[in-house]
């Protein structure tokens, strides 16, 4: 049985923007993610969850493994688990984009830092 640890409406603000939890079940987690305009996440990556991205506002330089590719509105990629992967909004305007979390267990304690220009390193 799938273990989500999420709830929907749940958020939280992070030195690169917020996420919100837009809607949610069992293997699955959807969020809204917000990125203020040159800050980004951390190079990370999952043990127990796979990731799509869509980007709805802004564009984005996404890292996954060693290719980067910037996407634009409408474009997606996808993220298996524990592939290296980070978002940087390069642009003057917000970048926002949605993200599906499916997986046996999720859960925001998985989240394994590789480098994070905030000193979040795990």
């Amino acid at each position: 049985m799938a273990q989500n640890k999420y709830k929907i409406g749940e958020c939280d603000q992070r030195p690169w923007g917020s996420w919100r939890v837009i809607d949610c079940g069992e293997g699955y987690v959807v969020k809204r993610i917000d990125v203020n305009p040159g800050a980004s996440l951390s190079l990370q990556y999952h043990h127990n969850r796979d990731e799509s991205w869509t980007i709805i506002a802004g564009d984005a330089t996404v890292t996954l493994g060693e290719r980067v590719m910037n996407l634009s509105i409408g474009q997606t990629v996808y993220i298996p688990a524990k592939s290296p992967h980070c978002v940087e909004n390069k642009q003057s305007e917000a970048l926002v984009f949605i993200e599906v979390q499916m997986g046996a267990i999720l859960d925001e304690a998985d989240i394994v830092r590789l480098r994070d220009k905030y000193g979040r390193v795990s």
